[in-house]
């Protein structure tokens, strides 16, 4: 596996390439990934995590068809 966030540095501005990166760390989901993969997780807590992920997607699907319907 081979990750690669390239960020520029403009201006020798480093604090502003700094937030980027995190931001683009986050949104890539690799923080979270490490942090879950570094800890041991039990079966049935991996299967109630799953369960929980899907709920809150098909929310969030049904949340974006209402707002395209308009109902």
């Amino acid at each position: 596996m081979s990750l690669s966030i390239k960020v520029d540095v403009r201006n020798g501005n480093l604090e502003q390439a700094m937030r980027v990166l995190k931001k683009k760390v986050q949104r890539e989901g690799i923080i979270k990934d490490f942090r879950a993969k570094s800890v041991f997780e039990k079966t049935s807590e991996k299967k109630r995590r799953k369960k929980k992920e899907g709920i809150a997607k098909y929310k969030k699907e049904q949340k974006k068809l209402k707002s395209q319907r308009g109902y």
